[in-house]
C-alpha cells in the first residue's frame, strides 16, 4: 500500500507541473528578491559615483536596468512565462510592453517640451517657436 501510495504523490506532483503553470516556491522569489536589489543597487550606485560621465549615457543604462527588473517581475513574481494559460500570459506580456514603451515614451517627450518651452532662462529666446 506504501508503494502505491508514494507513486500517486509523484504523480501528482508531476501533473502540477505538467500543464505550464508555474508554482510559487521560496527559492524563486529569493532568486526574484535578489536579482531585483542587485538591479536596483547597481543603478543606483552608478548615479550617485558618477561612474558614467555622460548624463545621457547614464540614463540609457538605468532604463535598461529597469527594463531587465520589469522582466525579472513578470517571471519571478507574477509567473509568466509563454506556455501558462494557452498564450493568455503571452499576450498579457506584450500589452504590459506596450504600454510601458507608450508611457515612458510620452513622459520623456513631455518633460523634454517642457523644459524646452517653459525654461526660458536657459535657452536663448531667438531659438523658441
Amino acid at each position: 500500500m506504501s508503494a502505491n501510495h508514494d507513486t500517486a504523490d509523484t504523480h501528482d506532483k508531476d501533473d502540477a507541473h505538467a500543464d505550464g503553470h508555474g508554482h510559487a516556491s521560496l527559492r524563486g522569489y529569493l532568486t526574484g528578491f535578489i536579482l531585483s536589489v542587485i538591479l536596483t543597487a547597481i543603478p543606483f550606485w552608478l548615479v550617485m559615483t558618477g561612474a558614467i560621465e555622460n548624463k545621457q549615457a547614464a540614463a540609457i543604462v538605468v532604463m535598461i536596468f529597469a527594463v531587465v527588473q520589469i522582466v525579472v517581475h513578470m517571471v519571478y513574481f507574477l509567473h509568466m512565462n509563454s506556455s501558462s494559460e494557452g498564450g493568455w500570459s503571452l499576450l498579457a506580456m506584450m500589452f504590459t510592453i506596450i504600454l510601458v514603451v507608450i508611457v515612458l515614451t510620452g513622459s520623456l517627450w513631455v518633460m523634454y517640451h517642457l523644459d524646452t518651452n517653459m525654461m526660458p532662462g536657459r535657452h536663448d529666446m531667438s531659438e523658441m517657436p
